[in-house]
């Protein structure tokens, strides 16, 4: 086995995902629709590759909808959408947690 392959220490929750609540009858649903380690809005360049290369081309940006990601515009370049990724949640949103 590779010196990787375990998860982290055993005594340790893991935070990446946060616990459950157990007096929450919906705690199981509501942590299966949350995004990937929390990120609500990410941005990806249209031309592929990383997205720290090339800061003044295009990037789609997008938004967590429950279930997926999904595309909803494009920034003119890395310092744009990187703006947008770091704006205020929508209420709805915030009202939920």
């Amino acid at each position: 086995m590779g010196k990787h392959s375990q998860p982290g220490p055993p005594n340790q929750p893991s935070r990446a995902i946060p616990s459950l609540d157990d007096h929450d009858r919906l705690a199981a649903y509501t942590q299966r629709r949350r995004p990937p380690l929390d990120v609500w809005r990410r941005h990806r360049p249209l031309h592929g590759g990383g997205g720290h290369l090339r800061p003044e081309e295009p990037r789609a940006l997008e938004e967590w909808n429950g279930f997926s990601y999904r595309p909803t515009g494009t920034a003119a370049n890395l310092a744009e959408a990187q703006r947008w990724v770091n704006e205020q949640e929508p209420l709805d949103r915030a009202e939920d947690r």
